[in-house]
């Protein structure tokens, strides 16, 4: 049986169907509208925003994305002045006559130029070498520079046997001495010019003459410039030095306009901000604090026209204020030269040839002065030189000097007791000579073991803290740690370690590597390890201010350029402690009373410093080594005089270091030698003490 089908009506199902979506598609289309209401709200508001309210700051904006900038030369570098205010770096002007070339200039072009300015100015040639003349010659006759040429050369040039490179070469190296003799001063002047056009970089700015530029030829260039492209004038700035050569290896140099940017921190330079063609110091307290110095420079905006528009106005850097008293120094400078002089008069003096000073504040670490020079013999007569660098990487012998360290270890280690008395007696080790004190004192305590410099006081205090069973003229076996205790300790005086002085380049001195037996005896008499002047100088002011070290200091404070003078202050330096002597007081007092007994009558140290400023000190005279020939081994003995010290004993205000290194051959006696080292000591600590007094 059929089943019968259901009939569907599907008109109204479908139709249904569809009056029923109708209101839910109304319902979106409503929802899109609004959206679309809303954007276009936001829209709307976003552009009167944008347009409207901020369109200054738009506008502005697009201006400094479109706008040409440019900086100008750069400016003058802050002032250095000593810490009485007295100026020692300043700038000056100075006539300049500059070259940049321009786009689309030729060699002929640039050579025409030459010519013109040679005869405008009178420039010095002298520097021109053989191969810049040559080339010269080349590019102002390229005919005849074509026809040295062979033929067949012209060949392997179009078959790549030879390169343009070797044409060029064989066209220098076929110009005759006849054909440069033809060129006359002017024709050199010329040359020297288009050389200083094209050396270095094509962009850079091209300094052509500096120095000694007359104001006529000044003018003549400026009222030229329309015949010169490229070519212009300006006023330079260069440093100088109202105190002449005093300190001035101090503070240091700087770059010129043609040398622009160290080559070694070239790509520092660039990475914060430099142009190429900036100058920069380029050694010790310029260096140092370059970026204090440094000035701004003027930005200008270039007009459609051409024309420069200033935009902000460029300042001369910071100025800085030193720790240095200028009038102490140039004292202390003059002192040595004299000394350096009248000591080379004297016998046995073939391998002196400098000294040392350093006077600092042991309290907070300044340093008042610092000088080293150095004597030469030239043309049969002496002459001196600044030898200051030597303060901070000149390693000398320090010699007995060091004693107050090496009593500093035997107290903490418990090898040395207060009041110890000892036997002065010559030590004798196997296989080794005699080690002996300079004389012979019998029985003596600690404290005249400084005040004696007893060196074999110190070997028995070297032994025990080695550990060593001393027996005369047996082996002597340490252990080697005892090194490290005593170096340890010496670091904490500032000894064998960088003082941290606010300078660049500083040694640590040399630290012997040997650690053989009886080579710990030495250390402990300061004939081992070698320090510079500023380590001393550091040593000496921890005794002095009760086992502070300070860091040692130059700059005192900066301040904002001002054509008043100093008037706003930004910073003072703060003294830094870098570290407190880890003993007693018990223990560094009995050494300063030492110390005090060394300076006064009966001490070694008895008239180099006067009684009446009631000083304390060590002397030191150390057997010292010399490489004579050249050939990195020490081959001669010599003696070094050297002096640590400070005044008052009982409330410390300034420290000295006095160094002369290889004063006499070794072979020397002790009344023979030169008492250079005594007498700068003398007149350096009186000078101070009629200035601050």
């Amino acid at each position: 049986m059929r089943r019968r089908r259901r009939p569907i009506n599907n008109y109204v199902y479908y139709n249904k169907k569809k009056l029923d979506i109708e209101p839910i598609i109304e319902k979106r289309y409503k929802i899109v509208a609004i959206i679309i209401c809303i954007l276009m709200t936001v829209l709307i508001v976003g552009l009167a925003y944008v347009q409207i309210y901020r369109n200054t700051y738009y506008t502005n904006k697009l201006a400094e994305l479109t706008q040409n900038i440019i900086e100008g030369d750069s400016a003058p570098r802050g002032r250095i002045y000593d810490r009485n205010g007295n100026l020692l770096v300043d700038n000056v002007g100075v006539n300049t006559i500059i070259y940049k070339k321009k786009t689309g200039i030729t060699s002929n072009e640039e050579i025409t130029m030459a010519y013109k300015v040679a005869e405008l100015i009178d420039v010095d040639y002298s520097n021109l070498n053989n191969y810049d003349l040559r080339y010269f010659w080349m590019k102002n006759h390229p005919t005849e520079s074509t026809n040295k040429i062979k033929g067949s050369e012209w060949k392997k040039l179009e078959e790549r046997k030879l390169t343009a490179s070797d044409i060029e070469s064989l066209k220098l190296e076929r110009i005759t001495d006849e054909e440069l003799a033809q060129y006359n001063e002017l024709d050199r002047e010329a040359a020297y010019i288009y050389y200083l056009m094209n050396h270095g970089y094509s962009y850079a700015e091209k300094v052509i003459k500096s120095e000694d530029v007359t104001d006529e030829e000044y003018a003549l260039i400026a009222s030229n410039l329309s015949q010169l492209p490229g070519f212009n004038t300006k006023v330079n700035w260069e440093r100088s030095y109202p105190y002449g050569s005093t300190f001035k290896s101090i503070l240091g140099s700087v770059s010129t306009s043609e040398s622009g940017l160290p080559a070694e921190l070239k790509d520092y330079y660039l990475a914060i901000g430099y142009d190429l063609t900036d100058r920069v110091g380029t050694s010790y307290i310029e260096k140092q604090y370059e970026t204090l110095l440094r000035g701004t420079k003027n930005k200008y905006e270039v007009l459609d026209t051409g024309e420069y528009k200033l935009l902000e106005e460029g300042t001369r850097g910071n100025d800085i204020v030193l720790t240095i008293d200028i009038n102490l120094q140039e004292a202390v400078e003059q002192i040595l030269t004299e000394e350096l002089l009248a000591t080379k008069n004297e016998p046995y003096t073939d391998y002196f040839d400098s000294s040392f000073v350093v006077i600092t504040n042991p309290n907070t670490g300044e340093v008042l002065a610092m000088a080293g020079k150095q004597v030469v013999l030239e043309d049969g007569e002496y002459k001196v030189y600044d030898y200051t660098p030597g303060v901070i990487n000149v390693s000398v012998t320090p010699g007995s000097a060091i004693k107050g360290a090496s009593h500093i270890v035997g107290y903490n280690t418990g090898a040395l007791k207060i009041g110890e008395v000892r036997n002065d007696a010559c030590v004798k080790i196997a296989a080794t000579p005699l080690k002996c004190s300079f004389s012979i004192h019998g029985n003596i305590n600690d404290l005249e073991a400084l005040k004696y410099s007893s060196n074999t006081y110190q070997f028995h205090t070297a032994m025990k803290v080695g550990g060593a069973t001393y027996r005369y003229d047996e082996p002597l076996v340490i252990d080697e740690t005892a090194f490290d205790t005593y170096r340890n300790i010496f670091a904490e005086f500032g000894l064998g370690v960088k003082t941290e002085i606010d300078l660049p380049n500083e040694s640590i001195g040399v630290q012997g590597v040997s650690r053989v037996s009886g080579l710990l005896l030495d250390f402990a008499i300061g004939q081992y390890d070698n320090y510079t002047p500023i380590q001393l100088s550091q040593y000496i002011g921890t005794i002095a201010n009760g086992g502070y070290r300070m860091k040692p200091y130059l700059l005192k404070e900066v301040y904002a350029p001002s054509k008043e003078g100093l008037q706003d202050l930004i910073y003072s330096t703060t003294p830094v402690v870098l570290n407190k002597l880890n003993t007693d007081d018990i223990y560094l007092n009995r050494v300063k009373e030492g110390f005090k007994m060394v300076l006064a009558p009966g001490g070694t140290g008895s008239g180099y410093i006067s009684t009446e400023y009631k000083p304390a000190g060590k002397t030191g005279t150390a057997q010292s080594f010399l490489d004579t020939d050249g050939d990195h081994k020490v081959d001669t003995e010599t003696i070094t005089a050297n002096l640590v010290a400070y005044a008052p004993y009982d409330n410390p205000e300034v420290a000295f270091t006095v160094l002369s290194p290889n004063i006499a051959p070794g072979y020397v006696e002790y009344n023979q030698m030169t008492k250079v080292n005594s007498r700068i000591s003398q007149k350096v600590s009186q000078k101070y003490f009629e200035i601050y007094r």
